[in-house]
């Protein structure tokens, strides 16, 4: 029987075929590990298997071994659930389809981990976007990054899941631990991550574990990033009223807060637009997250994935 892996390299995709080539190449030249200790675990959150050709042509050049998964279910909470499955290692590595990892990604979350003896790492994103998109660029590139301390550490808080290292024995016991009913809003890393720090998960920060982020063009514009800024605003009123007790005066807390920013932020956006000042999209990202705070239930939930 073949040695079991020591990293499954976990990556959900749906529908783009280029830029899941670009994310399991990057994988392919990773330094610093020996790639007959990774698998790569491809899981393809599409009932037509559209990835699969992507996947079956890239194997061949691969320095480590493919799994391929389908998840028929829409949704990243579904997909993520399934690559649980499907992947061996007692540690998990997820990249996001439209992610590009460094060739020290890996080798600089395992060595955080090591170091801190940490349960979840983080890695730092850098967005990219194409020189073609001109209006609100900078913001854009912003956006879609995570920025985080200056050196590897031990953090109190969580990010999202993609670019990070799970410890496999850390994960709640359940089968589905990635929560099915945040799957077409997304959040299901926020709270999963919350439930982990709770149980006294240890989180650490690596970042020199970084990885560009190249998002679909259809995402590079103002509108959708306010969509997903009011979505984010949401997080910390929906986490509070999800937890087991109901936090129900820290969701009054965050509403409260969020009423005040929407307010503040909107004046100040507003005034900013009316001046067309090229750093607007700043003011109105800030209003948009607090507008989230206030309005987190589910009529409000906007749905990000699974289409």
């Amino acid at each position: 029987m073949a040695a079991l892996p020591e990293v499954s390299v976990v990556i959900p995709t749906r529908r783009r075929p280029v830029s899941l080539a670009r994310a399991m190449r990057s994988v392919f030249a990773q330094a610093g590990v020996g790639m007959d200790t990774i698998e790569l675990v491809i899981v393809d959150n599409d009932a037509a298997r559209g990835a699969e050709a992507t996947v079956e042509a890239l194997r061949a050049e691969a320095p480590c071994p493919i799994v391929y998964a389908c998840e028929p279910s829409p949704g990243v909470a579904s997909a993520r659930n399934h690559a649980l499955v499907a992947s061996r290692a007692p540690l998990i590595a997820f990249l996001d389809d439209d992610e590009e990892a460094s060739p020290g990604w890996l080798a600089a979350l395992l060595d955080a981990r090591a170091r801190f003896g940490a349960d979840v790492v983080f890695g730092a994103v850098r967005g990219h976007a194409p020189e073609k998109v001109r209006e609100h660029r900078p913001y854009l590139e912003r956006f879609f990054s995570r920025e985080g301390p200056a050196a590897a550490q031990l953090i109190e808080h969580q990010y999202g899941c993609g670019d990070s290292l799970v410890v496999r024995a850390a994960l709640p016991p359940r089968e589905a631990p990635f929560a099915v009913k945040q799957n077409l809003i997304g959040g299901e890393d926020d709270l999963l991550f919350q439930e982990m720090r709770l149980a006294g998960a240890r989180f650490a920060w690596a970042p020199e574990a970084w990885v560009f982020e190249h998002p679909d063009p259809g995402r590079l514009t103002l509108g959708y990033a306010l969509r997903r800024a009011f979505a984010y605003g949401q997080g910390p009123t929906y986490a509070c009223i999800h937890k087991d007790p109901p936090d129900r005066l820290g969701a009054a807390r965050w509403m409260v807060v969020g009423m005040a920013q929407a307010v503040i932020f909107g004046l100040w956006a507003a005034g900013k637009w009316l001046a067309r000042a090229p750093d607007r999209a700043y003011a109105l990202d800030r209003a948009a997250r607090g507008l989230g705070k206030l309005l987190w239930f589910p009529p409000f939930k906007p749905k990000f994935y699974g289409r």
